[in-house]
């Protein structure tokens, strides 16, 4: 199985400068399984309106169907909501994630280690595709721009996930690299303005670099031809040291020419086996965090049903089953963990005098 693809976008609007960008790591995919991450602006009061927003691009300009998977606060959610969110991170293979704050982002997916399931879609061949705050995370250093253009912190690196080691590139990621909207004052590197990224940039340990990304531009990462495409409207800016490159729209750049060390080594992993549903129930049985894992990965079968030749409603039943015996044993917590992975996936469970049912919500 082939490598897959790093995606870097130097805005985060959703527009048509950006729609060839997309149709070109769509079409490397067979099968696109395409899911919308709403973490970078999990703290806004809008979160809705942006994810649908979202949504209907896909829909409307792509013709590709998107799954928004939710995953606003890491304090505010269960164990099983988390195994839920990485579970469908781990069964996609187009992960997509926009604007907000790097810094918020980064401070719900790090517990969850989520660079380590981005790391493996690309590595089954699978796009990753962030832009405007979530393509900051992607580096091995993260600028906290509201911090520091908001807040007035002093310039200081955060730790990012990191999947450019993937590529080899020791490097921190600036979008909005032109942005020119203050006018008479400088808003360029993502509104922060140059001198402050240079003083960012000294306090880089040796050999690391900046990969800056003009607005409405891409920087597209091949990990498996080793190279680096510029599609936009602007230009890929690298800093490292005393070198300043420029490579504009068109240009593809063998990532060996960066000379930002030797390319990782990379191993495919090995397709994942079916779901077994017996194995499933017993671990669920076991409880502990392998117990909650596979109570995550029951409800989201449960709700597939047809898409994964799975009939539902006995796998529905059954952690219905389990809920009740829960709450006959007093054990709140399970019945709590049992009831919230139903309605993550869309599926409520109502207890009346008659006993519990259950419905899928429309």
């Amino acid at each position: 199985m082939s490598l897959g693809v790093l995606a870097l976008m130097g805005s985060g609007e959703i527009g048509p400068s950006m729609t060839k960008v997309h149709r070109n790591l769509l079409n490397r995919l067979p099968e696109p399984r395409v899911i919308a991450l709403d973490t970078p602006y999990g703290f806004q009061e809008n979160v809705p309106q942006m994810t649908e927003k979202i949504a209907q691009y896909f829909d409307v300009s792509l013709s590709t169907a998107i799954t928004p998977v939710s995953f606003q606060s890491f304090l505010g959610s269960s164990p099983v909501a988390r195994e839920q969110f990485k579970q469908a991170v781990n069964s996609s293979n187009y992960v997509f994630a926009g604007p907000g704050s790097p810094s918020y982002a980064l401070a719900q997916w790090a517990p969850l280690n989520l660079g380590e399931s981005l790391r493996e879609v690309l590595q089954r061949g699978g796009v990753v595709c962030f832009s405007s705050a979530a393509a900051l995370t992607l580096g091995r250093y993260t600028a906290p721009i509201y911090e520091i253009y908001k807040v007035g912190d002093a310039p200081y690196w955060l730790d990012g996930m990191d999947l450019l080691a993937l590529a080899g590139l020791n490097a921190a990621v600036i979008p909005h690299f032109d942005n020119a909207e203050g006018g008479n004052y400088d808003t360029s590197c993502c509104y922060i303005g140059r001198r402050r990224l240079d003083e960012l940039i000294a306090q880089l340990p040796e050999g690391y670099s900046v990969l800056g990304i003009d607005e409405h531009t891409a920087a597209v990462v091949d990990l498996e031809a080793g190279t680096l495409e510029v599609i936009g409207k602007g230009s890929v800016h690298w800093i490292s040291g005393e070198i300043n490159l420029a490579f504009v729209a068109g240009q593809v750049i063998p990532l060996s020419e960066l000379g930002t060390g030797v390319r990782a080594q990379i191993t495919t992993s090995p397709a994942a086996n079916p779901d077994s549903i017996e194995e499933l129930a017993h671990q669920a049985e076991i409880g502990g965090p392998t117990g909650l894992a596979a109570i995550a990965r029951l409800a989201t079968l449960a709700s597939q049903g047809s898409e994964s030749h799975i009939e539902p409603s006995p796998l529905i039943d059954a952690l219905v089953e389990r809920r009740n015996r829960a709450r006959l044993e007093k054990d709140w917590s399970l019945s709590d963990e049992l009831r919230d992975a139903l309605l993550l996936v869309g599926i409520e469970i109502q207890d009346g005098a008659e006993g519990t049912s259950w419905r899928k919500l429309s």
